[in-house]
């Protein structure tokens, strides 16, 4: 009975995905979980397989992202992935691509959202030896803690704590840091930005510098601390659109569109609960 079940599932979601492949004339993949590291050979091989099945021969690929977030340097790898295989690129966020997903977002030509959906500020994910932890996190830390001593305000709880940071571990997470606003600066610039060719406002030619100026200033905003407090903050499509002024598709008012993310995405993400994958 369950194999029955989950046949229909199956047959229900290729039939689903087909309809979103024809709406957007594009491969379109999935993926719900975290951006692990040991993802990579499997999203590469993923991918190569999808080019020789497919009987299409599709430059476009749309992926459906649902993850909390994990290594900005698997994002890179996935990026270089989908680049070689497709000169068009579009993510598509249901409900909320955070951290890492949130990066890889920006490598896209384009991003569609909806009012409900959310991207997360940029905080790199770190292994320390036991856990992955937000690198922004601890470099705030430090950050505050030297500034206490500067001023002869540092506990001598606080200046053991501070005796016992690792400087190359420290170094690392300023890296990890580095790393994600260079990736940012980069892909918006040379993806995101490409079309971008007249101010709407003026209608003068947009030059390089000024892409690099909007990259770089959207890339600090999304890995600012002092502006989202938490790691976890949900960053919704009007501060996108309005504070970061980044472009985003809104299909909240597109019902065709809309029905069909919606009638994919929630039914996969179930099964994919139900199943315990």
């Amino acid at each position: 009975m369950r194999q029955i079940f989950d046949e229909t599932i199956k047959e229900t979601l290729n039939y689903r995905l087909r309809k979103l492949e024809d709406y957007f004339d594009a491969d379109v993949v999935f993926h719900y979980g975290e951006i692990h590291p040991s993802l990579e050979k499997a999203f590469r091989d993923f991918i190569e397989q999808l080019k020789k099945d497919t009987e299409f021969d599709r430059n476009r690929l749309v992926i459906f992202l649902n993850t909390p977030g994990g290594s900005a340097e698997t994002v890179e790898k996935m990026v270089s992935v989908i680049r070689f295989h497709y000169k068009e690129v579009y993510f598509v966020v249901p409900d909320y691509a955070m951290s890492a997903g949130t990066i890889l977002c920006m490598a896209g030509d384009r991003i569609f959202m909806d009012y409900s959906s959310s991207l997360g500020p940029i905080d790199p994910q770190v292994y320390n030896g036991k856990n992955w932890v937000p690198a922004l996190g601890y470099l705030d830390k430090v950050e505050e803690l030297i500034a206490k001593s500067s001023n002869d305000e540092l506990t001598e709880a606080e200046f053991l704590i501070l005796q016992k940071i690792d400087l190359a571990e420290l170094r690392s997470y300023e890296m990890a840091k580095d790393l994600t606003v260079a990736l940012l600066k980069d892909w918006l610039v040379n993806y995101k930005f490409k079309n971008w060719v007249t101010h709407n406002s003026t209608g003068e030619p947009v030059t390089k510098s000024e892409k690099e100026e909007r990259a770089e200033d959207i890339a600090n905003k999304l890995s600012n601390n002092s502006i989202w407090y938490s790691h976890g903050r949900s960053i919704g499509i009007e501060t996108l659109t309005g504070f970061l002024k980044l472009k985003i598709e809104d299909y909240s008012e597109n019902e065709e569109l809309r029905e069909l993310v919606r009638n994919y995405n929630d039914l996969i993400c179930e099964y994919i609960l139900r199943s315990g994958g």
